[in-house]
């Protein structure tokens, strides 16, 4: 990687893939493991990537960002080439931290060359470059590198974990047993359905299921809260499992993972998380409540955000670890 700028459903298994490759520098397993994760070339090159070069002054080489895209291969009428779940994960060994900012997949951004989108569309317009470039230039960041994870990825790493423990709310019964029986029906696999609320351990499939849920609540907010908990719940099923469980994890992840990143980079990464005392996970979620309005923008619902102030937000949470606070709304 250069110096200067170094998977929740889907994606959030980057994290769980970075664990893991530390483990691989503790020789838990091979090397050539790291092979079986699909590798792909993107432009280095800081016009390419939408990277300020003004801004390179404060970028610290100890603050690295990478991108995660979380795309859904299953069910009908689905745009694998969209990006279901958008991520930054910062690594911080300035403030001992790893952060995950999550970028709200119907913020309307400038997309370079295609005009005024839904981030999630950028993708589709230019694969992981162009949406890297998107999210470097609308946030003015330093992302230089991706991971992708498939959902199904996600599904088979809790079950290679033995599931996750969830608080099911009574309302949220009916829509989880609709997606897990999306994905059994897609994958021609029989499925155990929700019976009840409360908190459970949840199987791959449910917690994905779970993950997925949209229209019950707040629409994309309270979905993006809820696979924080799937995410929580899964860091500390990692921690508890012991480097005996690692071979097992990237069997389950690797498959299901394309990257930027070379297997160097990767051990690098794994290398700096295990020597570096980070032991804290961080998570926040922009637009922030206050600083955006839902707007219908060519039939497409969309979160028309204060640009300025987002940018400044993020990346005052990222490099100087300053978590942004919601604006409450004006009295009338």
């Amino acid at each position: 990687m250069k110096k200067s700028g170094k998977s929740i459903l889907r994606i959030v298994l980057v994290l769980v893939l970075i664990v893991v490759v530390g483990a691989a520098v503790a020789g838990t397993y091979t090397y050539a493991q790291l092979d079986k994760v699909k590798k792909a070339d993107i432009s280095k090159s800081d016009t390419d990537l939408g990277i300020n070069e003004d801004n390179e002054v404060k970028k610290e080489d100890k603050i690295v960002n990478i991108a995660l895209f979380g795309v859904d291969s299953g069910g009908e009428n689905r745009e694998v080439a969209h990006t279901d779940t958008i991520m930054i994960l910062t690594i911080d060994e300035v403030h001992k931290k790893l952060k995950l900012s999550s970028i709200m997949r119907d913020s309307y951004v400038e997309i370079d060359g295609h005009g005024s989108h839904k981030i999630n569309s950028a993708s589709v317009y230019g694969g992981p470059e162009l949406a890297i470039k998107t999210i470097n230039k609308n946030y003015n960041l330093d992302i230089r590198d991706y991971v992708t994870v498939d959902f199904f990825g996600l599904e088979n790493i809790i079950n290679a974990l033995g599931g996750v423990e969830v608080d099911v709310k009574e309302k949220e019964i009916k829509e989880i047993n609709k997606y897990i029986k999306q994905v059994a029906d897609y994958k021609k696999e029989k499925y155990t359905p929700i019976k009840e609320s409360g908190m459970q351990q949840l199987n791959g499939k449910q917690a994905v299921a779970y993950a997925r849920i949209r229209k019950v609540g707040n629409s994309d907010f309270e979905r993006t809260e809820r696979q924080k908990t799937v995410f929580t719940a899964l860091i500390e099923k990692i921690k508890n499992a012991g480097v005996t469980k690692y071979p097992q994890i990237v069997s389950a992840l690797a498959p299901n993972v394309e990257t930027s990143l070379s297997n160097m980079d990767m051990i690098t990464i794994g290398t700096d998380l295990f020597t570096s005392g980070i032991n804290q996970i961080d998570w926040c979620r922009f637009p922030v409540d206050g600083y955006f309005e839902g707007k219908y923008i060519n039939k497409a619902a969309c979160l028309v955000f204060d640009v300025e102030a987002t940018k400044d937000q993020i990346n005052k949470y990222i490099y100087d670890d300053i978590k942004p606070v919601s604006k409450q709304p004006e009295s009338k």
